[in-house]
């Protein structure tokens, strides 16, 4: 099996980058070629396709968000059956504070593939299917 405390470090580097919020750290998990898959509420996918395009998403999604974001990954599952490729299936669950008030914003799904490039594990595809708008 493969190394599961790299995995979780991967996934939840990438969390915490978005909630430092830290663009470095975020832009370093993802691969050049990385695709990211939005599913909100069992809407119609929207897709960014390379690691630009889903900086300048998160860029400009920080640019408008007015509160402090935590994101929780539980319920890991790890699929390495396949030597390239590692697949992994986790819960999210999206929390806000703002003015005092800690929220709940948002539940998901992420289904995610790893590979190593550059001698790194990086996530070469991210999907995330929301449970509601947030």
């Amino acid at each position: 099996m493969s190394d599961r405390a790299a995995i979780e470090n991967l996934l939840n580097r990438y969390s915490l980058a978005y909630d430092l919020p830290d663009l470095d750290m975020m832009a370093s998990v993802f691969t050049k070629d990385a695709v990211f898959t939005l599913v909100i509420a069992g809407g119609d996918p929207v897709t960014f396709e390379g690691r630009d395009a889903i900086m300048k998403l998160m860029r400009d999604s920080l640019a408008q968000q007015t509160d402090q974001r935590r994101h929780n990954n539980s319920n890991l599952i790890i699929d390495d059956s396949d030597p390239d490729v590692i697949r992994t299936t986790h819960y999210l669950t999206l929390l806000a504070t703002e003015n005092g008030e800690i929220s709940l914003l948002s539940a998901g799904v992420y289904r995610n593939e790893i590979v190593e490039e550059e001698g790194q594990l990086k996530i070469r595809k991210l999907h995330l299917e929301l449970d509601k708008s947030y």
